[in-house]
């Protein structure tokens, strides 16, 4: 079982920047795949980014390309999304979750690849 515990959520106004965090329980980490996933109210849940074993396999839904970045440090067990130029439709409550996954992949997108989430930290953008 791990465990997947996020914080740096806040308030923070349109143009700005925040770091979310996603410290996860586990002595193997680094072969997890990881994402991040974020539900806006009163929709459905929806990717946002995912990470492969390494910094190097990263994926983003188009709305956030070139304003965030998913990274991910596996000495500290931990995946960070850096948000930058947000914008008020990025409001939403952000999770991230993990994965083994059931095949070799740069990185896994799909919601229901996943088997292991956080309990999500709330981002809200003002205008």
């Amino acid at each position: 079982q791990v465990q997947l515990v996020e914080s740096g959520g806040g308030l923070v106004q349109a143009g700005g920047s925040l770091r979310l965090s996603c410290a996860a329980s586990t002595r193997t980490f680094s072969i997890y795949y990881m994402g991040w996933f974020r539900q806006a109210p009163g929709k459905e849940r929806e990717f946002v980014a995912a990470i492969g074993w390494s910094s190097g396999q990263t994926a983003f839904t188009d709305s956030v390309k070139g304003r965030f970045t998913i990274s991910r440090d596996n000495a500290k067990n931990t995946v960070y999304l850096q948000m930058n130029s947000l914008k008020p439709e990025d409001t939403a409550v952000y999770s991230c979750a993990a994965t083994r996954g059931h095949t070799f992949r740069d990185y896994y997108t799909r919601e229901d690849d996943y088997n292991y989430w956080g309990q999500g930290t709330q981002v809200t953008v003002s205008s």
